[in-house]
């Protein structure tokens, strides 16, 4: 029997290769926008509308906090679409459109309103602010629930990891490139010359993402995909979402371990904090930036490999939690170096030139942060799990509401982000946010240590912790899909769902 013939007769759906890696871009068009806003609508908010410091960055949480209002709506309004255009394109294309205009509205004309309007600086910002948050839900609650329809095979769906990442790599990285670039010369950060250069380039490049990747899931993108019922499939009431979260626990237990991610990875990489850290205490942001980054981008390559491998053996869990661990215990190191910090007597970064202080932070770091930055994005297609889980539980499929509900967790923590950056800042005395050229300021070490390695520290013992009762194991999702292959080809055949549920556990 040929290896097609296997797959169909095990009801495996794979993706061909060019969906693997053209879909995952979903995740770098959002992602562009995740360093052009949640990097920046702090600093640009204070600095350039200057508006207070604590209103523009506690508005960046407050605003996430909307989405527990929108999130589960728009969840359960993926769950119930199924058009000409399918169920998950038409969300990624209005998405991207909503957040390119309102951004570019935000960012390039809120500047024009004059100074001596400042009630209505205050109005815009939010309204547009909101506008831009609709529009992110919408896109990236399609990457985590699209991933079903794309591919169930065990061996396969770890693979999504490495291209989500690389994905992740085109938009944010890019991003992160640019605008150091951009402020070196044309702006800085706190000058509204440098948001309407970057803005332009920033919303070009999400939108040629976005159209790759909704050329990546056209053909999956159809109703005998969805779920084990398919062109049969139950619409799902509203009411019982409750029931469905309180019942299904690994996803209770991925949202905790996916927060305690998402929030080392937006507190530890925020521009603010890179700022104190590479200018204000080692005093030469320029020299240090791009090829700190560069260096934690390189050693994240082999470990996207060995996490894709230890998926493929062990289970996503396995890989998720072995690599988080890595992470912690190289980030002791960067502590203990950023404890010992102390410029006269040579414990500060220098570069090009090195000294042991430097080759010391260079492996800590390297290390660390490429374990834990090809682990940041590793819950995202453990939520195609969670979701197959819940259909081989309940029979209901439902990608939309559990992308959202994980959605909304990444943007209340990365949204989180800003606001603990902004009260550390405010805590040392500092009216405005620290950019590269700001002097040292007595305080600074300490808010970094908190900020760069304390709170990530924290954020992956709590990982680890929600991961150890986490039961999607390898083993355990290769029953629940031959258990749901074998549910849908019985429904196809003519039985209904409830008797396919009853005759296979």
């Amino acid at each position: 029997m040929s290896e097609k013939q296997n797959v169909e007769a095990s009801g495996l759906n794979r993706a061909k290769p060019y969906q693997l890696v053209l879909f995952p871009l979903n995740n770098g068009a959002t992602n562009v926008y995740y360093v052009l806003v949640l990097s920046y609508i702090a600093t640009f908010g204070s600095n350039v509308l200057a508006l207070g410091l604590m209103f523009a960055s506690i508005m960046v949480t407050a605003m996430r906090l909307c989405d527990a209002i929108t999130d589960p709506i728009i969840g359960a309004l993926i769950d119930r679409t199924n058009g000409k255009f399918g169920k998950f394109r038409p969300f990624m294309v209005i998405g991207n459109l909503v957040m390119a205009v309102s951004i570019i509205l935000l960012y390039i004309v809120t500047p024009y309103i004059p100074a001596d309007m400042m009630p209505l600086r205050y109005v815009v910002f939010v309204l547009l602010y909101f506008v831009w948050v609709i529009g992110y839900t919408f896109q990236t609650s399609c990457t985590r629930s699209g991933q079903t329809v794309l591919t169930n095979d065990p061996k396969q769906r770890p693979l999504f990891t490495i291209f989500n990442t690389v994905g992740s790599l085109v938009g944010m990285g890019v991003m992160q490139f640019v605008a150091p670039i951009l402020r070196a010369n044309v702006a800085d950060y706190s000058s509204a010359d440098f948001y309407r250069v970057l803005t332009p380039i920033g919303v070009v490049i999400s939108i040629v993402l976005t159209l790759l990747a909704v050329i990546g899931i056209w053909e999956k993108d159809q109703s005998k995909y969805f779920g084990v019922g398919g062109e049969k499939q139950k619409k799902v009431k509203v009411s019982e979402y409750i029931e469905i979260i309180k019942n299904n626990k690994p996803m209770q237990r991925l949202m905790i371990a996916g927060a305690g991610c998402k929030l080392a990875l937006s507190i530890a990489t925020n521009t603010t904090v890179l700022c104190m850290l590479y200018g204000c205490m080692m005093g030469n942001y320029d020299s240090l930036y791009l090829p700190m980054m560069i260096l934690g981008y390189a050693a994240s390559v082999p470990f996207f490999l060995l996490t894709v491998r230890t998926s493929q053996k062990k289970g996503q869990k396995a890989s998720l939690v072995r690599y988080v661990s890595v992470a912690l215990v190289c980030y002791v190191g960067v502590l203990a170096l950023l404890l010992l910090w102390n410029p006269s007597n040579g414990m500060n970064l220098i570069f090009p030139s090195v000294n042991v202080y430097t080759i010391l932070f260079i492996i800590c770091f390297g290390v660390g942060y490429g374990a834990y930055y090809a682990t940041a994005d590793m819950p995202i297609p453990m939520v195609a799990d969670c979701s197959d889980y819940e259909t081989y539980r309940s029979g209901k499929y439902i990608p939309g509401i559990m992308g959202t509900l994980f959605s909304l967790v990444d943007k209340l923590v990365s949204s989180l982000a800003a606001t603990v950056v902004g009260i550390a800042v405010g805590v040392i005395g500092l009216s405005n946010l620290p950019t590269a050229d700001t002097p040292y300021a007595p305080g600074m070490n300490w808010v970094v240590i908190v900020l760069f390695c304390l709170i990530p520290m924290i954020a992956w013992a709590v990982t680890l912790i929600a991961m150890k009762g986490y039961s999607l194991t390898g083993d355990r999702m290769k029953e629940i899909q031959e258990v749901n292959a074998k549910r849908k080809e019985a429904i196809a055949e003519g039985m209904s769902l409830e008797e396919a549920m009853e005759k296979y556990k």
